[in-house]
């Protein structure tokens, strides 16, 4: 556990980034993707000690002994995805998608390139690999205690939010609204 807690802690955040696209001209050719955010100046992308807890922390979600919150705004957003109940102005409208936003991550933006750090990817995969190997029966295990149905249910719960995000934002366009989120 301590060899891939470490792997795990060295490995850079997996997460794509989607940088605007250059204009390009027809001579020039196109440059390398830009290397992942460091704002804390530590030498590795944002995110990297997120990633790498939860990835040590995948035997105890496995077996029933850790289990990850689940914000409200997904619960409502699975039991209702195309409500409008107390969303009838712009500013609503804003405040609701902006709290799926929260939970989600930011929403897709049209003319982006696609990147991703693979260095981070490998890290990312080979910690996975040994963390999941700890567990015989890893499979069995996740179903007997419950952990594989609530990652279902979690899957599920991104659905609805990533549903009710964009329903939302069909609303707020359909109505004309100016307000930005």
């Amino acid at each position: 556990m301590g060899a891939a807690a470490s792997l795990a802690t060295g490995c850079a955040t997996a997460q794509p980034a989607y940088p605007a696209k250059p204009a390009q001209s027809a001579t020039a050719s196109k440059p390398p993707p830009p290397p992942a955010k460091d704002s804390d100046g530590d030498g590795r992308p944002d995110g990297w000690r997120e990633k790498s807890m939860e990835i040590g922390t995948q035997p105890a979600r496995d077996v029933g002994l850790s289990k990850k919150k689940i914000p409200p705004v997904l619960e409502e957003a699975l039991a209702d995805p195309y409500s409008l109940k107390g969303l009838k102005t712009c500013a609503k409208l804003v405040a609701e998608i902006q709290r799926l936003n929260d939970v989600l991550g930011p929403d897709y933006q049209t003319g982006n390139e696609y990147t991703e750090n693979r260095t981070g990817k490998l890290a990312e995969a080979g910690g996975k690999a040994i963390v999941n190997s700890i567990i015989p029966f890893r499979s069995l295990v996740r179903e007997i205690s419950g952990a594989a149905p609530a990652d279902r249910h979690l899957e599920a719960l991104g659905d609805a939010g990533l549903a009710r995000r964009g329903f939302l934002r069909g609303v707020h366009q359909k109505q004309g609204c100016k307000q930005r989120f």
